[in-house]
């Protein structure tokens, strides 16, 4: 618990080992899915950099990354029969895998309550709204690039949601976060788990945790996987500093109060951008919004 809250604390990311998971899911996970991108997207990502003359830029790319990345909806309503080129049994693990990584995820809010001093169930319940999380899958594979001093595999950024859940590739390196103003590798490690923090939990602590930013760093050898889950409040979840905490602070409020699907649709034209602005636009529609009690489940 204490090594979960300095990590929370000073890093906003932290990697899990003995997280409960099935190493041979995870396994079953990353086969169907390196062998999906050979098969269904790796001539489409070929097309798509030819298309765009990337390969022979002589200048710094800044509006595109260097990636190929297909996306699944899981809650409120799973859109996974409907993701076109999955074979049934890549299918089936994936949805195996995010049924498993959702109770991970609610077991690490709760952790997380008990760190801040919030009663248990304090952080699902901030997230509710009125139809439960928002809860979903990004599927990325980054392959050789030979110009990685010139494109990004992804551009820095924080995440925008609650609590990103990410299953990376064991070989291929290229995560990097900002500590302190200086980019930190998190290196690749079997089977576990990578957890960081986005937005809306630093707005729900009052700063008292921080998304911090991260980014991938193209490599010239090897295609590296990234499956990256997303457990975020509900798109008419209201969100705001936990009273209990801001009563602890001398500041008092710092962060503002919204519609999560509101700082959403900010955040889709300014995702590399830095995050305080978001916030304080944030604040100049928060006394529009009616602030009721956190949903019970």
């Amino acid at each position: 618990m204490a090594k979960i809250k300095d990590a929370c604390e000073n890093w906003g990311f932290f990697e899990l080992v003995n997280h409960g998971l099935s190493h041979q899911l995870m396994d079953n996970v990353e086969r169907l899915t390196k062998e999906h991108y050979k098969k269904c997207m790796e001539q489409k990502f070929k097309q798509m950099v030819a298309s765009k003359g990337l390969e022979a830029t002589q200048s710094e790319i800044d509006n595109i990354d260097w990636e190929s990345t297909f996306y699944i909806r899981h809650l409120p309503v799973s859109n996974i029969s409907e993701v076109p080129d999955l074979e049934e049994d890549h299918r089936k693990a994936l949805k195996q895998f995010a049924l498993d990584l959702e109770k991970l995820a609610e077991l690490l809010l709760d952790l997380l309550c008990e760190n801040l001093g919030l009663e248990k169930g304090y952080l699902k319940r901030a997230f509710y709204g009125s139809k439960g999380p928002t809860f979903g899958t990004k599927v990325s594979n980054y392959p050789p690039c030979p110009k990685p001093d010139l494109i990004k595999g992804l551009r820095a950024h924080t995440d925008a949601g609650g609590l990103i859940l990410l299953f990376q590739d064991d070989k291929v390196s290229g995560l990097q976060l900002l500590k302190d103003g200086q980019w930190v590798n998190v290196p690749p490690m079997r089977h576990s788990i990578v957890i960081n923090l986005g937005d809306q939990l630093e707005v729900i602590t009052n700063g008292k945790y921080k998304s911090i930013e991260h980014r991938v760093i193209a490599q010239t050898d090897g295609n590296r996987m990234s499956i990256a889950s997303f457990y975020n409040p509900g798109s008419d979840a209201v969100i705001y500093p936990a009273p209990e905490l801001v009563e602890k602070e001398v500041k008092g409020q710092v962060y503002p109060k919204f519609v999560f699907e509101d700082y959403m649709k900010l955040y889709a034209g300014l995702k590399f951008q830095a995050k305080e602005p978001r916030f304080e636009a944030m604040k100049t529609i928060e006394s529009s919004i009616n602030l009721g009690p956190i949903a019970t489940v």
